[in-house]
């Protein structure tokens, strides 16, 4: 796919998705997201990509769905609502089966799906001129991007209701202060913290443990029992001891060097993989 509306760049094993929408302030549509989802296809099918950073140009990240542009609204009425799918859902469904861990570097306004959007990444850093608000209730229209499932489990269910039953715009050190962001930076800092973490990643974790630690962390976190945790952690545990990368891992420690890890993401993901399918839309 030949991308219009946002930027993909790969260097040192990283790669940064950058919404390149300046004078729309990079708000949502459906061109950005096809655009975003077959990126996040091409990063899980390169094992060059290590780790993915996603921004935005300008003034904003995402200042939330593009209401000047037909067929880009909240107008559904042309799909049965048995069939209807939320697009901000579909691609925070997309974020989570990632095989590459997300870091969200928020530059600027993050207001609605722009916000929500941001729940599944793994980390999420934010100037200290972002915004952020999940305003869906000011417009009156109801949350998506899966986030009726996400921001409990990111703030805990009172900051969670707080913030979505308001409605309103809080700074970034108040999202920070509430648990939604990891780290609060100046605007010159904040991609060049973003690719600390990721290079983090790239240069001293084996990518095929990466992925499924991320999806064990995701996808255990609304189990009823750690009993469900436990058994998939030894499926894996016993699995991955007898694979080259451990191997490689213990005698890069024992020689005080940088591992080079060689199992393949998009090949080597172990049999009992995926463990947790989508499941069907319709019942």
């Amino acid at each position: 796919m030949e991308y219009q509306q946002i930027k993909y760049e790969v260097e040192d094993r990283i790669l940064t998705i950058t919404f390149n929408r300046p004078e729309q302030m990079n708000t949502y549509n459906f061109v950005l997201h096809n655009e975003i989802v077959d990126a996040l296809d091409r990063a899980d099918d390169d094992d060059n990509i290590r780790a993915i950073i996603i921004t935005g140009a300008g003034k904003a990240f995402c200042a939330g769905m593009d209401l000047s542009e037909k067929g880009s609204s909240f107008d559904a009425s042309v799909v049965p609502i048995e069939d209807y799918r939320d697009g901000g859902g579909m691609l925070a469904l997309r974020m989570y089966k990632c095989k590459k861990p997300i870091i969200a570097a928020i530059n600027g306004a993050a207001v609605g799906v722009g916000c929500t959007m941001t729940l599944p990444a793994d980390v999420r850093i934010a100037s200290t001129k972002a915004k952020m608000g999940i305003v869906f209730v000011r417009r009156g229209v109801l949350i998506d991007a899966c986030s009726s499932w996400f921001l409990s489990k990111v703030l805990g269910i009172g900051r969670a209701l707080e913030w979505a039953l308001t409605g309103r715009v809080f700074t970034a050190q108040e999202a920070y202060e509430g648990g939604l962001l990891n780290y609060v930076v100046e605007p010159e800092e904040l991609l060049p913290k973003a690719r600390e973490i990721a290079k983090e990643i790239a240069e001293n974790t084996a990518p095929v443990s990466v992925a499924i630690t991320r999806q064990l962390i995701w996808t255990m976190a609304g189990t009823e029992h750690p009993m469900q945790a436990h058994r998939i952690e030894s499926k894996g545990f016993h699995w991955a001891g007898q694979q080259p990368d451990v191997v490689e891992g213990i005698m890069a420690f024992l020689e005080k060097r940088k591992p080079n890890y060689s199992m393949s993401v998009k090949d080597g993901m172990p049999p009992f993989y995926p463990w947790m399918e989508e499941p069907p839309f319709k019942e």
